[in-house]
């Protein structure tokens, strides 16, 4: 029943974050999002029975007929959407939180070559990763953190925090409360976006030239009353030395 129970809720996260799914029919049939995970809980369960290699090859056809490769041994929570999927890479001691979104083309990959370590991220819940994203080596990437498309994250994120670019540098970090009033009013931001802001690197470019701007403005405004104040003490130092130059400042 378990089983059911968790496919039924793998459908519902599918209808609440795709607009294209139209019908349960469709998702099942069509989504290989769905279908690598029902496979990848069939290997975690003999991977847990020390069915080692009967599980890996429960792997390999998953990632024969889904393009998604889930190693057994990694752990994925309940209402994951993996989306579209093709290149999808999960490693073995990888950790997914619940109600993560992961798009086409990420790896959650190890660095190290230790074996019966953890050398995989960990997820926190709500984490939305874009297209293409690598996230490498174990750490946690925090609650309800967005991983931009194309990033390289090599270290830990922030909960609620937005990293992009290679290496990853975390642009935006908001706390518990306003992430979720945000993500309230604006529902599921897909491929880590909101659909009325820009994107993030674009907002911090934008943010550095109007604070140039704003130190260009004030400088000059400075240099106009330095000169202002010259101005005053030279002609008081005209004044001071020769009292009768004071009419003819004054005409």
């Amino acid at each position: 029943m378990l089983m059911f129970d968790r496919l039924r809720d793998d459908i519902l996260a599918v209808r609440s974050r795709d607009p294209a799914a139209r019908s349960v029919l469709e998702i099942i049939l069509c989504y290989p999002g769905i279908h690598a995970l029902i496979l990848h809980r069939m290997a975690k369960r003999l991977w847990q029975m020390q069915f080692c290699t009967m599980a890996r090859f429960v792997s390999h056809v998953a990632r024969v007929f889904t393009g998604i490769e889930i190693h057994p041994g990694a752990t994925i929570g309940q209402r994951v959407f993996i989306d579209h999927g093709m290149g999808v890479v999960i490693g073995e001691t990888a950790v997914v939180g619940d109600d993560c979104t992961i798009y086409q083309g990420v790896t959650l990959g190890g660095t190290s070559l230790a074996r019966g370590f953890k050398r995989h991220p960990t997820l926190g819940r709500g984490v939305i990763i874009g297209a293409g994203a690598q996230v490498l080596g174990n750490f946690t990437v925090g609650d309800g953190a967005k991983i931009g498309s194309n990033a390289v994250v090599v270290k830990e994120v922030p909960p609620g925090a937005t990293a992009v670019g290679n290496p990853a540098r975390v642009l935006l970090r908001e706390d518990q409360q306003r992430r979720e009033e945000t993500a309230a009013k604006l529902g599921f931001s897909a491929y880590g976006l909101s659909p009325d802001d820009n994107d993030p690197l674009s907002l911090a470019l934008h943010g550095l030239i109007d604070h140039a701007a704003a130190q260009e403005r004030r400088i000059n405004e400075l240099t106009e009353a330095l000169q202002r104040v010259g101005i005053e003490v030279a002609a008081e130092a005209q004044v001071a030395d020769d009292p009768r130059r004071l009419d003819r400042l004054v005409d």
